[in-house]
């Protein structure tokens, strides 16, 4: 009974390590081609950094560009079944003319940031280099 014990908490020890590791890189490189609004605030085409706080599930994400912060949203680490294809930002049409940055996918990581209210009919645009 012992044997069983201990190889539960192996596995479940060891799925928490993965985890954690997973999301330990808190920064990346974004690339916005079109403008596109995050929290209020209108961003314009450009690269920009994005780093966050936290492991997740709940982080809070600030959007720079060069060392001035220019947005913070609230955010979702999301675990994907299988690792990016490419980097991108993510937006949704408000359908008024304007579109949110809702998410951010990294090339390779098999995580992704959903922003605000983010949902899973979102299209990838632009590229992170």
């Amino acid at each position: 009974m012992k044997v069983a014990t201990f190889s539960k908490s192996l596995v479940f020890g060891l799925a928490l390590v993965l985890a954690s590791s997973a999301f330990a890189s808190t920064k990346a490189s974004l690339q916005i081609e079109n403008p596109v609004m995050v929290n209020g605030t209108a961003l314009k085409p450009g690269d920009y950094k994005v780093e966050w706080d936290g492991s997740g599930p709940n982080v809070e994400v600030s959007i720079l560009q060069g060392k001035k912060v220019v947005a913070k949203v609230a955010a979702q680490v999301v675990e994907l079944q299988t690792p990016a294809a490419n980097s991108a930002a993510v937006t949704r049409d408000n359908g008024s003319g304007t579109k949110t940055l809702a998410g951010v996918r990294f090339e390779g990581k098999k995580f992704s940031l959903e922003l605000g209210e983010a949902s899973g009919s979102m299209q990838g645009e632009g590229s992170s280099k």
